[in-house]
């Protein structure tokens, strides 16, 4: 068997999960909608719980299950403090702040700048090569996900440097989320790169959030169950679906894939909200769709 043979099924498994982890966050629509439309919850507040939750619930499973999981070399400990400081905590509330001030549409549409960040970054970090068929994926992928949003009604586009600024820093610091995770994962599993990551993250997001505001996001066994349940289905089981793709596809790769979100969610508001579909949205998914399928030939 040649070594592109044994390489093909590690591939399709890491195609598989990426595809995964990107169904599951599409469901963060639904969970930032209920939480703040319906409860009133500040977005940062809900992005804390997120974070929060999720890492309280891997650290009792690995504390049960794999406790060997929970060590690391102390020397590492930088690194994963710039990891959960970068690509958890900034990423987290830079996003958070651009839709406040930028809309929805232009946060999530120059977020998604973060495959090209990826591609460059992984190409002079890693060595991975960029050809043809990637940046016709890319520029796919980062049309669509324009589309997709509607940013092409200018209606709902505001637009201000400040948010400009920060709808590009997350998109940055999403990039940067990938790319700690990919060098992570040459050393570690997916279960400890998560703990590590998303509990130093939680931990910076604390500091966001005073007690008061805390207790009340508590107030209701509803509100409860709509956060836990957002920590563990979208975050937790995201994550490591996505870390755990990372393992078998390259960074560039599979940060194109994951763009498959936009697609999924709009897909999801239109069956589960009853949310219309302009025809431009869905040109915009078939372009991902297709951006996707191209990088899997």
């Amino acid at each position: 068997m040649t070594a592109e043979q044994e390489a093909a099924p590690r591939s399709a498994r890491g195609y598989g999960l990426v595809i995964g982890a990107a169904s599951t966050w599409a469901t963060l629509g639904l969970f930032y909608k209920v939480l703040s439309g319906t409860y009133g919850l500040a977005l940062l507040t809900v992005v804390t719980f997120r974070a929060g939750l999720a890492f309280l619930l891997l650290l009792v499973a690995l504390g049960l299950g794999r406790r060997d999981w929970l060590r690391i070399d102390w020397r590492d400990l930088p690194f994963f403090a710039l990891f959960g400081l970068v690509g958890v905590a900034f990423f987290y509330i830079v996003y958070a702040y651009a839709i406040n001030l930028a809309g929805m549409a232009v946060a999530a549409v120059l977020m998604y700048t973060a495959p090209a960040w990826v591609v460059v970054l992984s190409w002079r970090l890693f060595a991975e090569q960029v050809d043809g068929r990637k940046i016709v994926a890319l520029l796919l992928t980062l049309t669509g996900c324009l589309l997709i949003v509607g940013a092409y009604d200018l209606a709902h586009v505001r637009l201000n440097l400040a948010g400009i600024v920060l709808s590009l820093a997350s998109g940055l610091t999403y990039g940067l989320y990938i790319i700690f995770n990919k060098y992570a994962l040459r050393k570690y599993s997916p279960w400890t790169v998560l703990v590590y990551a998303i509990g130093i993250g939680s931990g910076l997001l604390l500091f966001t959030q005073s007690p008061a505001t805390l207790a009340s996001a508590l107030a209701s066994p509803a509100e409860i169950g709509w956060l836990l349940a957002m920590a563990i289905v979208p975050t937790l089981g995201g994550n490591l679906l996505f870390v755990s793709g990372l393992r078998h596809l390259p960074a560039g790769v599979a940060s194109i894939v994951a763009t498959l979100e936009p697609v999924m969610a709009a897909l999801l508001a239109f069956l589960v909200l009853g949310e219309r579909l302009q025809p431009l949205q869905l040109v915009g998914g078939v372009m991902v769709v297709g951006a996707v399928m191209l990088l899997t030939r």
